[in-house]
């Protein structure tokens, strides 16, 4: 487990820690070390990684776009992303990037579809939050959302 971590909650730790590991991995497009990462990431409670992810492509978006996300801004971003990264990730699908932007910003449908599999979830939020947080670091933009979670937390 990385040390840079070490201030974290015990449950943050690992999603951080593998979030990291899959966003660099997604970055230099290296295919083994992504399966290794988002297996790690898909092995840990779902609605803990879940949050913190939504929480970061939240924050991406937000920094990306501080003006206001519109439906076409939304799509330029599904797009921009699934293009970056279909040809070395053939199996990627543009719904479930879809499904990761709604999440984070709280416009989900519950139709009571059954979610992807956590593999796909955790592959696809790697392969999106690589393509928003662009060539900046992912550790500065986790560690905002870990902090913005424990203040909601905190104020619940």
């Amino acid at each position: 487990m990385d040390q840079t971590w070490r201030h974290l909650p015990a449950p943050a730790r690992p999603v951080a820690a593998a979030a990291t590991a899959a966003v660099d991995a997604a970055r230099r497009r290296e295919r083994e070390a992504l399966d290794d990462a988002v297996a790690d990431l898909a092995g840990l409670d779902p609605a803990t990684s879940g949050l913190i992810l939504g929480t970061t492509v939240r924050l991406l978006l937000e920094e990306t776009h501080p003006d206001g996300l519109d439906g076409e801004a939304v799509r330029t971003v599904l797009e921009r992303s699934v293009r970056g990264a279909i040809d070395w990730q053939p199996d990627l699908d543009p719904h479930v990037v879809l499904l990761l932007l709604a999440g984070a910003l709280g416009v989900a449908d519950e139709d009571g579809t059954p979610p992807p599999r956590p593999e796909v979830l955790a592959r696809h939020a790697a392969l999106l939050m690589a393509d928003l947080a662009g060539p900046r670091p992912i550790e500065p933009v986790l560690t905002a959302a870990l902090g913005e979670i424990a203040r909601v937390q905190l104020n619940d």
